[in-house]
């Protein structure tokens, strides 16, 4: 269970981490890092905009996961496969809802500037 901890933590804090410059707007247009969708990598401003919002809910995602992480394993009535499968929910829960607010943010700026 102490592995999974540390993974979850760890990679937790790290996609926080990766979502600063997002929120910064110091990441240009790429292939490989931010809310990559063909409406985004059409129009920087559209890129700017929506990979800071993005990056606020990757923010939020990061550190919820890892303070999952932290005080599910204080839980003692949780069994490793449990405790596993709580933290990947927290993850999947938080991230999915950053997606699909950013996503729904993308289309409203794009119908705003037309």
């Amino acid at each position: 269970m102490e592995t999974i901890l540390v993974l979850y933590a760890f990679f937790g804090l790290l996609l926080a981490v990766f979502a600063v410059p997002l929120i910064k707007r110091k990441v240009k247009p790429n292939w490989l890092y931010g809310f990559r969708v063909p409406q985004t990598m059409s129009d920087p401003d559209v890129w700017y905009a929506v990979n800071a919002h993005f990056g606020r809910r990757m923010l939020v995602a990061g550190l919820a996961t890892a303070l999952a992480a932290v005080l599910l394993y204080r839980v003692p009535t949780l069994d490793v496969d449990s405790y596993a499968w709580a933290l990947l929910a927290v993850f999947t829960l938080f991230f999915g809802v950053g997606i699909v607010q950013s996503w729904r943010y993308m289309n409203k700026l794009i119908r705003s500037s037309q």
